[in-house]
């Protein structure tokens, strides 16, 4: 097993104690470094890989959220914070986690094992380029499910929501959710079954029944087309099954 890099940054001495104290309790887990602001974990970060960062929000000098947006490539990351209300915003930069201090270890060890979880997705993904996209052999997928794993066939999916820390999969037969990202769980489903509509919301094409205005109908589900994606959604779901006069 080789472990996760992490590092940690946050202003508050002992919240970078503790949080080194529950990585030393992990073994997929090591500790690459520390830093009490973002600004002196730059020049570690630009010099060394790091897999994993526990990030504080509200710190002197710069924000959390302003250090990941000035990152070329940021690596996983996952927020440590006693202010609740970042957390929408958190996710639209495409945070793993989101913490709230003081920080329960059960909680910590839940966010560790869907880094974990993504990382092992990233890697399969990277080594079998020819498994990134399920073919006609590859007609489902598993997902875990607390000490097991549920298989969910491709065929089966509706749409995929994207919660605050864990995504929704909605199947013609039940709901599943999984501590997963949206982004890898997107990246490992065949691109010419699914269009995503929103930074939320991956529909499958044959699950779609009507299309009003900026709304998709799923069943008895309503979902949003943002004006981000809506021009190149349209373009995929219509494509060329329009009938035209």
């Amino acid at each position: 097993m080789n472990p996760l890099k992490c590092f940690i940054i946050d202003d508050e001495p002992l919240a970078r104690k503790g949080i080194e104290e529950y990585v030393n309790e992990i073994d997929f887990l090591t500790l690459s470094g520390k830093a009490e602001n973002p600004v002196k974990a730059f020049s570690f970060l630009c010099e060394h890989k790091v897999d994993l960062i526990f990030l504080d929000i509200q710190m002197p000098k710069m924000s959390g959220i302003d250090f990941i947006r000035n990152l070329k490539n940021p690596p996983m990351v996952i927020f440590t914070t006693a202010f609740p209300e970042y957390a929408i915003e958190s996710y639209e930069l495409d945070i793993l986690d989101y913490l709230l201090k003081p920080i329960p270890f059960d909680r910590f060890i839940k966010a560790c094992n869907k880094a974990y979880d993504h990382y092992l997705l990233k890697k399969r993904l990277s080594e079998n380029p020819e498994t990134q996209k399920p073919n006609i052999q590859y007609n489902h997928f598993y997902i875990k499910n607390g000490n097991k794993f549920d298989k969910i066939y491709i065929s089966q999916v509706l749409y995929i929501e994207a919660m605050e820390n864990y995504v929704l999969i909605e199947t013609k037969e039940k709901k599943y959710s999984t501590y997963l990202t949206f982004k890898g769980i997107e990246a490992s489903l065949p691109e010419d079954l699914f269009v995503k509509v929103h930074k939320s919301f991956l529909v499958a094409l044959n699950a779609i029944e009507s299309i009003n205005g900026n709304e998709i109908r799923v069943g008895t589900k309503t979902i949003p087309i943002s004006r981000n994606y809506k021009e190149q959604a349209m373009s995929k779901i219509l494509g060329k099954v329009l009938i035209k006069r």
